[in-house]
């Protein structure tokens, strides 16, 4: 069917055969790959069973498994946001798995091929802190442990935790005794990653950092020696600072570091000697080979055999590639994919990853190093709705305050039957972080708005990750202020293009973005509603001061908006809990009740703050959901709550979805 022969039909009005439960469905990515053996594991959603994630395993025949069934739930609550929950390896001629449970926080360990495959416990309950919490985990089977981050509340506050590199035996002794848990160093930093032994296993590196830095302003890559019985001798810091970021660190083969670096601008991968900390860039290139560590063992680079490194690289989207270390070439993979995880893994001439496309979900790739091929090897992408139902995005550079470039992905309304005329709605998406980025990718809550009309544009405001330090840097002291204009530049860019109707537009957003789309409605007219689910809106309440948040994240606003002790009022002047007054136009708030990031009593004060005042609002808070909405029922009514939004302020009735009582 042509365009002209679509029958016109108002936007939002089209009829689409994605509903909200088959877009909730497909949510989420698969994660932390790795490799045990000859077989390929990950973790991967599943919003269907309580939000849970659930731990897959590929066989060398292609097939695969889920040996761990409901309720296991593998992911670590290290600084909440976690880290590699699971590690894997071939003991005494079969697969031994270890991995963190969600609802309790301890490490077991099961054989999957075993007699008996019922999980056994390896760390002890903890009297606080609703666990001992593990994460970035690797098995050593010369010394029989697994190793990683090992999270230690000591009393009932949110400051009250202590991070060191341990050691746990894999001979379940520790499983009743804390004291069998071995510390391999001092507990000298407020932040650590997972210890990476060297290839002849005679020394150890990792990275810290303090308070009030997060990862992506500084840290510092740290070495120890370790003797044959496994004891790490004193660390020292080898290289970094307060102004270097280093994401990830790994051995070469031949004994060298290799690390990612951003002390050029970019994060670019180095070679560093383990004596003296000199460092060499390996290809210096105005991209990025690394992002920010939200989660602790992201990896975008892996040393192979043969001089050659994978990496993920490249300006905003990034792609996979061997980095020759000898001539500093990079050769990409081939294949369809625009988008990597930060996750990578190898055996033999093989990488694997795991990629997306704009119309593609997330699948687990396969590189042969050998021959240069690729191909798909799990979780691969299958067609449940009709592709010409799905948006075709488009990345755009518009233009900001001062002319600063600001990125954006566009994903236009589409449907193969119906058209409108004239500029549509559209719906700001501002996403979380705000040290983070939208990936352009296959998004079926994307394409639920966009198969009924609503156009859609992701915003990767300053302050975004993929564009270099400089970019990173302009939202340092000026959160609420240049991510709110970056996004007011693009709805009025589309607006001036004649693509958006400036009656219609809407803004929404969660966590950091839900903080800036709050903050937008609360400062600017430039939007006709708005959706905020799980936001910060009272700084003062986030800060260090207010203790409303969690350790990892509780002096990000140092940086963000200032020293609290010096800036008290702009912590007041920005925050939309000020400025509730300022609204003045539809809103829906959604949050979970066990949200430890962003807690519901800043929703709470909020709603106080504006009652009475007339507006049109709803609020939807979920028992059992936490920072990131992970279970179907959950997602599926926010996504009909928020469609009948825009269909009662923009004017059109969507078709099946059940009508949002707003309050005043």
């Amino acid at each position: 069917m042509t365009t002209t022969d679509r029958e016109a039909v108002g936007y939002g009005s089209w009829p689409s055969p994605i509903d909200a439960a088959t877009a909730a469905s497909h949510d989420g990515s698969p994660e932390f790959v790795g490799v045990v053996g000859d077989e390929v594991w990950w973790t991967a959603p599943r919003p269907a069973e309580g939000g849970r994630r659930a731990l897959v395993r590929r066989l060398p025949d292609g097939t695969e498994q889920c040996p761990l069934p409901a309720p296991w739930n593998v992911r670590s609550r290290v600084i909440e946001y976690g880290g590699t929950p699971w590690a894997g390896a071939v003991l005494d001629g079969s697969v031994l798995i270890v991995f963190a449970h969600h609802a309790d926080q301890r490490l077991y360990a099961f054989r999957p091929d075993g007699p008996d495959r019922t999980p056994r416990p390896l760390t002890p309950l903890s009297p606080v802190g609703e666990g001992l919490r593990w994460a970035d985990l690797t098995i050593s089977p010369e010394r029989g442990e697994v190793w990683g981050v090992l999270e230690e509340f000591t009393g009932d506050g949110p400051s009250d935790v202590r991070r060191v590199p341990a050691a746990v035996p894999l001979d379940g002794s520790a499983a009743e005794d804390r004291g069998a848990v071995r510390e391999l160093a001092a507990a000298g930093h407020r932040f650590v990653t997972g210890p990476r032994l060297s290839p002849d296993g005679s020394r150890a590196a990792w990275l810290a950092w303090d308070h009030p830095l997060m990862p992506w302003d500084g840290t510092e890559l740290r070495v120890a020696e370790v003797g044959a019985d496994g004891v790490f001798g004193p660390a020292r810091t080898l290289i970094g600072g307060p102004q270097e970021s280093f994401p990830q660190v790994e051995w070469a083969p031949d004994g060298s570091l290799l690390a990612a670096t951003d002390r050029t601008g970019w994060w670019n991968l180095h070679r560093i000697d383990p004596d003296s900390g000199a460092a060499a860039a390996l290809c210096p290139r105005e991209e990025e080979f690394a992002g920010a560590l939200w989660k602790l063992g992201h990896r975008w680079f892996l040393p192979l055999d043969g001089g050659l490194v994978a990496v993920l690289h490249g300006v905003g989207a990034p792609r996979l590639g061997l980095l020759d270390t000898a001539t500093g070439e990079v050769t990409d993979a081939p294949g369809p994919w625009t988008e990597w995880n930060p996750t990578l893994a190898a055996t033999g001439g093989r990488v694997i990853g795991i990629a997306a496309s704009a119309r593609t979900s997330y699948e687990v790739v396969e590189l042969d190093t050998a021959t240069g091929r690729t191909q798909v090897i799990g979780n691969a992408h299958h067609d449940t709705v009709d592709p010409d139902y799905l948006p075709e995005p488009v990345a755009r550079t518009f233009t900001g305050p001062g002319g600063r470039e600001v990125h954006a992905h566009l994903y236009p309304p589409r449907h193969p039957q119906f058209r409108a005329e004239g500029p549509g709605p559209y719906v700001i998406w501002v996403h979380g972080g705000p040290t983070s980025r939208a990936a352009m990718v296959l998004d079926l809550e994307i394409a639920y708005f966009t198969s009924r009309g609503i156009g859609v544009a992701e915003v990767n405001y300053g302050g975004s990750t993929g564009y270099g330090r400089a970019y990173r840097n302009r939202l340092r002291e000026q959160w609420g202020v240049v991510d709110v204009e970056d996004c007011a530049a693009v709805a009025q860019g589309l607006v001036a293009e004649g693509a958006a109707d400036p009656r219609r537009l809407a803004i929404r957003g969660g966590s950091a973005g839900g903080w800036t789309s709050a903050a937008a409605l609360t400062s600017t007219d430039t939007y006709a509603c708005g959706t905020v689910i799980y936001p910060i809106l009272d700084l003062l309440g986030w800060s260090k001061q207010g203790g409303e948040t969690h350790d990892f994240e509780s002096q990000y606003l140092e940086s963000l908006v200032g020293p609290v002790d010096e800036v008290p009022e702009r912590y007041r002047e920005r925050s939309p809990i000020t400025r509730s007054d300022r609204i003045a136009v539809p809103f829906l708030l959604l949050q979970g009740l066990d949200d430890v990031i962003c807690p519901p009593v800043q929703c709470e004060r909020f709603l106080a703050a504006v009652a009475g005042r007339g507006i049109p609002h709803a609020y939807r808070a979920f028992a059992g959901e936490s920072h990131g909405f992970r279970r179907l029922d959950t997602m599926v009514t926010c996504l009909e709550a928020e469609l009948s939004l825009y269909g009662q302020v923009f004017g059109f009735t969507p078709d099946g979805v059940p009508v949002l009582e707003l309050t005043t």
